[in-house]
This record gives C-alpha cells, structure tokens and sequence, in this order.
C-alpha cells in the first residue's frame, strides 16, 4: 500500500478543507499535545480543547465539579484555572476521574484547525512510537504543527520528520510526500539522527523557540519531560463530532 504524507508547519499553511475526511496528527510538543497524553495517561477521563478563556470558564461551570480548568496564556497559568499547561502537574490527584477544559495560545488552536477531518490524533515525542503504529494502515496522513505565535518551531518541525522517517522505513511499497515533510525528515535526521539518543533530543528541544521561551519563564523541567520518548503507549483521539479527546 502507498502512502502519502504532508506535513504542515504553521496551521496556517493548510486550509480546513485540506484537511476534510483526512487522518491528521497535531503536533505541539512544547507543551500542549505533550500536556494532554500526561493528563489522559493520568486518569483524566477526557480533555476538551477550546478556543477562548471565556467560552473554557463557561463550560468547566457547566460541568460543576466535574472538570477541572487547565491551559496558558503567554506561557504562564490563566488566572483562576486550576492548572497551567505543564505536564507534571497533571497527575492522578489532579485530573483523575474527571474532564478537563484545556486552553491553550497553540495548540488548541492548531486543533481547531483541522475541525473537518475525519480523525485527530494527539501526538509528542512521549507516545512517538504508539502515535506511528497507529498510521502503520493508513494510505493518506496530514501532520499538522502548532507553531508558536505564527512562526515555525523547531521541536513540532523534529517530531514531524521523526513520523515521516518511521512511515518511510515501514512502507516498501511507495511514499509521497510534500516538501514540508522533507524539510522535517531532513531536520530530524540532522539534529538527532536516532531515538536511542535522548540527550541530543533533549538539546535540540532547548534550542528552539518553545524551548528558549519556557527557559525564560523558569519552565526548563518541562523541556526534559517533553525529550522522554515513548514514555506512554497511547494515542489520545479528538473525536471531532464530540469535540472531546479521549484514549483510541
């Protein structure tokens, strides 16, 4: 079977309907989709991504004592929310058994984008390898990276070319694929090269946007956390009809 991958390194170098009926993988590893696959390996019953702070505060009042309100502005806890957007805070005591409403400046938008698609999965370095097993059948895949503000990051760049070169290894029998998807293979191969080699990872994460930004806000724990591959085997899925990601 041949497959055909396009990455995209801004959302906004896709339109939604490029997206319709498609499998797409949103990427923001510093920090949002890393955030969710800690928080759903947690216990938490599902993560719902939103747009705005307002509309994120109406539903969690909604759901009463049901959900718990988590996601950053500028990188930092949005007043009154429960949680920021750091993924050691999302442990069994603080999201277990419960829904949590997730904003965030990126990723959440990032989501948001590929509204027509026909499946959504939720991807970082922590569930790298159950994220490409799960595209092992798929002839059409659509990787989409949050960015940061506009621009085009690093890390979602090196975890998109990391997918890319796991899908090119696995299919012998034709792979197509965008420039973007190149450019992402090639970054990866360069900088990391291999996934046995976590400290380079770890580095590279360091010196990228989201990197340097979390650094400057004392957030450096973070950037190890995000550099742990395959710390998970799960795939977290927005089912799309629901808006609610939960565990495939």
């Amino acid at each position: 079977m041949s497959l055909t991958i396009n990455v995209h390194l801004l959302p906004a170098l896709v339109e939604p309907r490029d997206l319709a009926d498609k499998t797409v993988v949103v990427i923001d590893v510093l920090r949002a989709t890393t955030t969710i696959i800690h928080a759903l390996a947690a216990g938490a019953n599902e993560v719902i991504p939103l747009l705005e702070v307002d509309e994120a505060r109406e539903l969690a009042t909604k759901l009463s004592g049901q959900a718990v309100l988590g996601g950053e502005r500028g990188g930092k806890r949005i007043d009154a929310f429960h949680l920021g957007n750091s993924p050691l805070e999302y442990t069994s005591a603080t999201v277990g058994g419960k829904a949590l409403v997730f904003t965030t400046t990126n990723g959440t938008r990032a989501m948001l984008r590929c509204r027509l698609a026909r499946r959504i999965l939720i991807a970082g370095f922590v569930n790298y390898s159950a994220v490409c097993r799960e595209l092992t059948d798929e002839e059409q895949i659509e990787i989409v990276c949050a960015g940061t503000d506009g621009h085009v990051t690093r890390e979602d760049t090196l975890l998109a070319g990391a997918i890319v070169e796991d899908c090119r290894r696995s299919r012998k029998d034709g792979f197509i694929c965008n420039d973007q998807a190149e450019i992402a293979a090639d970054a990866w191969r360069t900088a990391v090269g291999t996934l046995s080699d976590r400290d380079p990872l770890a580095a590279a994460l360091r010196e990228s946007r989201g990197g340097r930004n979390l650094l400057e806000i004392g957030q450096e724990n973070d950037i190890d956390i995000a550099a742990q591959i395959d710390l998970f085997d799960i795939v977290p899925e927005l089912d799309v009809a629901a808006w609610r990601i939960r565990l495939s």
